[in-house]
């Protein structure tokens, strides 16, 4: 009983270690593909809650900005207008 206890206290540590590592090296090897790709097409500018399952979306998209309207059954094209100029905080 004392061997299984002594196992347990060694080796329960030891897989969560490497599961936190596992999970940290996947993060990160998610943030370096993203960011050694090229520009994105299509970026969210802007998101707005209507309700709990509705919400507005600003997309710019090859120089223009598309208004979509999204919830659970999909997404809608609502409008859409040529891009403004990007404005610095």
């Amino acid at each position: 009983m004392l061997w299984y206890i002594l196992k347990l206290a060694i080796l329960l540590p030891l897989i969560g270690g490497l599961a936190w590592v596992s999970l940290r090296f996947a993060k990160r090897m998610q943030d370096r593909a993203l960011a050694g790709g090229s520009a994105r097409a299509a970026r969210v500018i802007e998101t707005t809650m209507l309700s709990p399952s509705h919400r507005l979306a600003v997309i710019a998209f090859h120089d223009r900005e598309i208004l979509v309207g999204v919830s659970r059954g999909g997404m809608t094209r609502l409008a859409e207008a040529p891009r403004r100029a990007e404005v610095l905080p």
